[in-house]
């Protein structure tokens, strides 16, 4: 599958899943109104954020620079296999250039 480079269908798509993200929250704040689970529902929230960021802004600005991300499955398999997609035999970085040719 091809990325998507049309800026306005990049919006088009973070406006959907910030519109997903609201009514499935709203949806679920509905069926359990009691302050407590709110207040867990948001922390959850927060604290996925909070490892989102880290699993790839934090990694590769402050902990290693080499490090490209293409999802969360490639943060797995660097973060408990030890594998950058990057530093794989064979493969492409982000940019479309050969890691082997460095």
């Amino acid at each position: 599958m091809a990325n998507l480079k049309d800026h306005r269908l990049i919006w088009l798509k973070g406006g959907l899943f910030a519109l997903l993200g609201i009514l499935s929250a709203g949806l679920l704040m509905a069926e359990l109104p009691d302050l407590r689970s709110i207040s867990l529902f948001v922390l959850s929230i927060w604290a996925f954020c909070r490892a989102y960021y880290f699993a790839f802004y934090v990694i590769e600005h402050y902990v290693d620079p080499g490090y490209r991300f293409a999802g969360l499955l490639d943060f797995f398999r660097y973060a408990v296999l030890g594998e950058s997609p990057d530093r794989r035999s064979g493969e492409e970085h982000l940019d479309g250039s050969d890691p082997s040719a460095e």
